[in-house]
């Protein structure tokens, strides 16, 4: 059988020479490195190797863009300076409302207070009146009106008048004047 003979110290070589190209190929990639790096910062003048100057469409579209930014700017202020003057003629208006209801309360206050004035008035000229022509008045009246005046005689006026008046119609107006405030809440 043959044996293959091998020659002393080829696998070293070849080892030796493997260990050679690789550290031969650590410095020039450590150095390209380097190389580069130095051409970035040497200023605007280096162009990086795999960034190719923007196309003439992208800078087109970009300053379009920029254009309907700004046209949506100034209808934006349009709308904000609208909701401005908006909002202001809404506060005046509230302001001159808050007016008109503050005349009306003091129209309707004055009302309230005349006619109270007048129905205060009318009850005392029926007190004073005597009894049997009172009752006489109070008779043709309508039994919710005349009921309403006697509610705000003093009692023995009221009872005089009342006791002027047909028993059928005393009656009528006692309930009437009985159940003016049945229906007012109670605590």
């Amino acid at each position: 059988m043959s044996r293959m003979v091998r020659r002393p110290g080829r696998g070293a070589l070849y080892l030796l020479s493997v260990l050679l190209l690789a550290s031969a190929s650590l410095r020039i990639g450590t150095n390209v490195g380097q190389a580069l790096a130095a051409s970035e910062e040497t200023g605007p003048a280096a162009v990086p190797l795999n960034c190719p100057t923007p196309p003439a469409a992208l800078v087109e579209a970009l300053s379009l863009r920029e254009q309907r930014v700004r046209v949506q700017e100034a209808a934006l202020a349009e709308k904000t300076a609208a909701l401005a003057l908006a909002e202001d003629v809404v506060t005046r208006r509230l302001a001159e409302l808050a007016t008109a209801e503050d005349r009306l309360r003091a129209t309707l206050s004055l009302a309230d207070g005349a006619a109270e004035r007048d129905l205060t008035q009318l009850t005392e000229v029926y007190q004073a009146m005597k009894p049997k022509e009172a009752a006489a008045i109070f008779a043709g009246m309508d039994p919710q009106f005349a009921a309403g005046f006697l509610g705000r005689m003093q009692p023995q006026a009221a009872a005089a008048i009342l006791a002027g008046m047909p028993p059928d119609t005393a009656y009528a107006m006692s309930v009437l004047i009985a159940g003016r405030n049945a229906n007012a809440p109670r605590e």
